[in-house]
């Protein structure tokens, strides 16, 4: 009497695929993620695609979590962060910090990079040229980081981001979206480093009210997740 039973070689891919867990999935999909990061960030750090790669004494890739619902971009690493390779290390990075935990949010559970990723002569504001050549590094990181939230600090971001000639006054406090990701624009940490009035309306102020309004929206995306019965 003939076997009725398939053989390892007649199972499809398709159906051992079907039989895995969610769970041996997940870690499938997990090991896949980790498998590129650590490739773009390869990458990155040989990276020659422009003149930047000349003058810089490291690449920054960007640090944080790497299971955030936040991203933070900035332009591009100052002279601190060219020394060390880490992204916001500098009195304007150190700012932020302080920003983040006054409004209730840790930095290490958000992730921080730049625009590009090495460090223009001289802090100058990166050349289109130059931000063209590094792009698709940051979208990359995006779209690998699958961010619920991304904030772009100051103009250059901003508007690399938006892809608007519209300055970070004009659009800072309100909510955009980027291939599906909310876009709430802050001002850079530098800009407040030049201009220490409180007075309301002052971008200290309203940098204050930027991150109280970024903290309930990041509430609500946390909410949102556990009801969906993928947190604890």
């Amino acid at each position: 009497m003939a076997d009725d039973s398939a053989s390892a070689s007649e199972i499809s891919a398709s159906e051992i695929s079907a039989a895995e867990s969610p769970y041996e999935r997940e870690n499938k999909n997990d090991g896949r993620r980790a498998a590129a990061w650590a490739a773009l960030r390869s990458a990155v750090g040989a990276c020659e695609k422009c003149g930047l790669c000349q003058t810089r004494t490291r690449t920054v890739f960007g640090q944080g979590s790497l299971d955030t619902p936040l991203v933070f971009v900035g332009e591009g690493p100052g002279e601190d962060e060219d020394a060390q390779g880490l992204a916001f290390v500098g009195r304007a990075g150190q700012l932020l910090t302080r920003i983040l935990s006054a409004g209730g949010i840790s930095r290490e559970e958000v992730f921080i990079a730049n625009v590009v990723k090495c460090r223009p002569p001289g802090n100058r504001v990166p050349t289109p040229e130059e931000m063209m050549m590094c792009g698709g590094f940051l979208e990359a990181q995006l779209l690998l980081l699958r961010p619920k939230i991304l904030v772009p600090l100051g103009a250059t971001s901003t508007k690399w981001i938006l892809k608007t000639t519209e300055g970070v006054n004009a659009l800072r406090g309100r909510w955009f979206e980027w291939r599906g990701i909310e876009v709430f624009p802050m001002f850079h940490p530098s800009y407040l480093l030049r201009d220490d009035s409180r007075r309301k309306g002052s971008p200290k102020d309203l940098t204050w009210q930027d991150v109280q309004v970024l903290k309930e929206k990041l509430d609500r995306c946390g909410k949102e997740v556990r009801q969906d019965g993928l947190g604890a």
